[in-house]
């Protein structure tokens, strides 16, 4: 072959492959991470999981690709004529040398501006106070009318209901109908909660709707639905969307509910447990019943187990007057015998004492100590007297002679001994019976168990 010199001299060409290398590594250098909002086009899911559509504006269009990994992330999915803004990189696919960007997040365009409304109205209500916890009123435990904020037609309502009637189906319901979405849904939801408090027959008020994207549940982020919500005087549960799906009414609701269905089981009681309950409450009554009744027969038995004989009393009184009467004594004389000890020491002081003029003194303190002495004698004297007399007085009420002094008698057999059974004579016997003045010489005619008074013979 001969080489041709001229040929030698021309630049070296690229390899489609090596172009198409440089152009890639060239825009993943230069633009690491972009945002692009658009309207979706050709929008297609194979098999393999990934997203392949192209993002168009009025005069161009761009090919995007978001693999499986990242739309997975994605909880509503886009459709075609959507208005999106996605966020990823741009590169070239090499194999084909189309212009591309690989999506890390889609969006839909608006949910920026409204996530900005959204953030402020937080904040702006916050700062008023409508979210305090002091304000939040008590969900009745058991509510006499529940009240329903939702579309007549939507998945909430039957939801709700559903619960209820498997939970407790006594309680009425009252629906109060809405739209949830779109734009005149917040002027009819202000309405619907303004009409509930006029109806005045629900004490607690469920509000909300199943779930939807953020523009869906947009009329529940407004400000005049919430100022409704925060002002309504009746208890208020907020359910919006999904457990996931936050929105401003669930901020100045009185409580949140993760879903419709959860907002019906937090306001209603589950009848078979209210049953369970009443059945254990009724067994510990009547379990709590027996044990204060036995330990009331426990207490009855052992105060009449305490219980004393009153003979057994008389007898202690008798014996402790008698002690009281020797002490008595003991104490007279023991006054007496100090008195005379103190008037013979006088007496031997004054003796001791010559002169005249001392002697008439001490005579004449003798004298007064005599007189004095005397005085004192006669006055604890006739204070132990009163005392004895009371005492004897006292002892006389519970005597036998006093029991006896009211109509009571005591019988005694032949041997002299008291008869305190019927069975202890037999007829014939002799029966002496003392009574207060004497005793009566009887005999014994008949005799019976039964302690009730015999009719008299007629005569």
């Amino acid at each position: 072959m001969v080489n041709d010199p001229l040929q030698d001299s021309r630049p070296r060409a690229l390899t489609v492959s090596e172009l198409n290398h440089q152009a890639r590594h060239l825009l993943e250098s230069s633009f690491m991470q972009v945002w692009v909002e658009g309207e979706l086009s050709g929008f297609s899911r194979p098999s393999s999981g990934h997203w392949y559509f192209s993002l168009k504006d009025r005069k161009c269009q761009i090919r995007c690709a978001m693999f499986r990994g990242m739309n997975q992330r994605i909880r509503t999915i886009p459709k075609e004529g959507d208005k999106v803004r996605i966020r990823g990189k741009v590169t070239l696919y090499e194999t084909r040398g189309d212009f591309q960007i690989i999506v890390e997040h889609i969006e839909p365009a608006g949910l920026g501006a409204l996530q900005q409304a959204f953030e402020e109205l937080k904040r702006k209500l916050q700062a008023e106070g409508l979210f305090d916890a002091g304000l939040k009123k008590p969900i009745p435990a058991l509510p006499a009318h529940i009240g329903v904020v939702t579309s007549p037609t939507g998945a909430a309502i039957h939801d709700i209901l559903t619960v209820l009637a498997r939970r407790c189906p006594g309680i009425p319901v009252t629906l109060y109908p809405t739209t949830v979405q779109g734009q005149p849904a917040t002027a009819e939801i202000v309405r619907a909660i303004a009409l509930s408090q006029t109806h005045g027959v629900a004490d607690v008020l469920i509000i909300g709707r199943g779930g939807g994207s953020l523009e869906d549940l947009w009329c529940f982020n407004e400000e005049s639905v919430a100022r409704a919500i925060a002002a309504c005087p009746i208890p208020t549960v907020s359910a919006v969307g999904h457990e996931t799906d936050v929105t401003i009414a669930d901020f100045v609701a009185d409580l949140r509910a993760p879903t419709p269905s959860a907002a019906a089981e937090k306001v209603s009681p589950d009848q078979r447990e209210m049953l369970r309950q009443i059945n254990d409450r009724e067994f510990r009554l009547i379990s709590a019943a027996k044990r204060a009744f036995q330990q009331l027969n426990t207490k009855l038995d052992h105060l009449s187990a305490r219980l004393r004989d009153p003979r057994r009393e008389l007898l202690e009184k008798a014996q402790r007057l008698d002690e009281l009467e020797q002490r008595l004594g003991k104490a007279i004389e023991q006054r007496v015998e100090r008195l005379q000890t103190r008037s013979t020491h006088l007496a031997q002081r004054l003796a001791m004492q010559s002169p005249r003029k001392q002697l008439a003194n001490s005579r004449e303190v003798l004298d007064r100590s005599d007189l004095q002495l005397n005085k004192a004698m006669q006055r604890i004297l006739a204070q132990q007297q009163d005392k004895l007399e009371h005492t004897a007085s006292a002892l006389n009420v519970v005597s036998p002679l006093a029991t006896l002094g009211r109509g009571y008698a005591i019988a005694r057999d032949k041997q002299g001994n008291i008869v305190r059974n019927a069975k202890d004579v037999s007829v014939g016997d002799p029966m002496f019976t003392h009574v207060a003045e004497g005793m009566v010489t009887s005999e014994v005619t008949s005799v019976s168990a039964d302690n009730s008074w015999p009719t008299p013979p007629d005569n």
